[in-house]
């Protein structure tokens, strides 16, 4: 398998790649596009299942682009992971990693997300894109949501056109639903998701989006743990992680990997609601939080009050402000973390290693810019500490992952 969608397999000393495989699988398939060094195939028929296959039990796979990995034993989806995260940590950085830290088995490998987003075809019908392509998988259920999903379709029906997106956000035994328009909400929106409140007790809120317009209807606040008794309050537009169980562990493993001690000053990037930031207080830590997202800091600003840490602040900077930030600033914490989106924080890079923190702890979703990223940072006379996988996205290839980096 490689790090994304498709298996591996060679036909005349050519590369092809192909989907909805699994290891060891015969398969009978159709070449869709070639290059120089590979080529690009769909699978027609399965002449013969490896070892490790199962039938994927989502009845819509394996058109569904949401699961690209659920025709695989779960317990061999773990260690393929491991052994993709080894080697890519072994080809572009020269580390070897220890098996023992790098993916942590989830809980539970289906109904694990507590957020799904869903998109939506001009009939108002709600699914997933199929693999490569944007034609809609219509579905009535999810294998790996948390929450159910009929009471977005109804919005999304009712809404139709309007709606390009749908995210289901569990807020304790409801949810939150958040719509993307593709134009500001007018009155008649307001009106369906009104009703939709009104008549459906299982919806607390809904929160309408279009670009810089935003309209909240009810109970839009959603509440996060990510340790016992650090009780999170924000709105369910916010960032917040799919995998609540997984979280808390990740926060354990990056508040262990940070020696976090009273009165170590702690610099939080990309710090959303406080999923690390509040953690770290609690233990005693002078916190700076810094994120673009305004409303997520007015919420780290709330909790950290209600909570009584105000040795914690945040402050709400763009990347871009954040960077001269870097490059200019006296301050100088013992500890960086940040958890930026897939895309990385290579901008920041620089400016983070002017800070001579000792430790910089990187959350990643995505292996390809962490590397990236740390490949940075090594430059800069940083060497690669413990690195702990978390599979918070069972059934895919996706998986999160914690590098301690420690200054020399």
């Amino acid at each position: 398998m490689t790090y994304g969608p498709f298996g591996i397999a060679h036909l005349n000393g050519k590369t092809v790649l192909t989907p909805s495989v699994a290891p060891g699988d015969h398969v009978e398939v159709e070449i869709t596009s070639t290059r120089r060094d590979y080529a690009v195939a769909r699978p027609v028929r399965l002449l013969r299942a490896g070892a490790e296959r199962r039938e994927p039990p989502c009845r819509y796979l394996p058109r569904c682009g949401g699961c690209d990995w659920q025709q695989i034993e779960y317990h061999v989806q773990v260690r393929i992971k491991a052994d993709l995260m080894a080697a890519e940590f072994r080809r572009a950085l020269g580390v070897e990693l220890d098996p023992k830290d790098l993916v942590a088995a989830a809980d539970a490998e289906f109904a694990y997300r507590s957020r799904v987003r869903l998109k939506i075809d001009r009939d108002g019908a709600i699914g997933y894109h199929e693999l490569g392509s944007n034609r809609l998988v219509a579905i009535a259920d999810c294998a790996v949501a948390g929450v159910p999903i009929d009471a977005a379709a109804a919005l999304a029906r009712e809404l139709r056109r309007g709606c390009d997106e749908i995210e289901i956000v569990a807020a304790a035994d409801r949810q939150v639903l958040v719509a993307y328009l593709g134009r500001p909400p007018v009155t008649r929106d307001l009106a369906i998701g009104r009703r939709l409140i009104e008549t459906d007790q299982r919806v607390a809120g809904i929160v309408m989006r279009a670009g810089a317009a935003r309209e909240v209807l009810g109970d839009a606040t959603i509440t996060l743990e990510p340790e016992a008794g650090c009780a999170i309050r924000a709105e369910a537009d916010q960032f917040s992680q799919v995998n609540p169980a997984q979280n808390l562990k990740l926060v354990a493993t990056v508040m262990a990997l940070a020696g976090i001690e009273t009165d170590t000053q702690v610099l939080d990037l990309f710090c959303g609601a406080g999923n690390f930031s509040l953690p770290a207080a609690r233990r005693g830590a002078i916190v700076t939080g810094v994120d673009a997202d305004r409303l997520a800091v007015a919420a780290a600003r709330a909790n950290a009050a209600r909570m009584g840490l105000h040795q914690a602040q945040f402050v709400a900077m763009a990347a871009a402000e954040t960077s001269q930030f870097l490059r200019r600033a006296k301050y100088r914490p013992a500890i960086v973390i940040l958890d930026p989106p897939r895309a990385g924080a290579f901008a920041l890079m620089e400016g983070i290693t002017q800070l001579a923190a000792q430790r910089v702890i990187y959350v990643s979703c995505d292996i390809a810019t962490l590397v990236r990223d740390l490949n940075a940072l090594i430059k800069h006379g940083y060497r690669i500490g413990r690195v702990a996988g978390f599979d918070f996205f069972p059934n895919t290839h996706h998986v999160e992952v914690a590098a301690e980096m420690v200054l020399t």
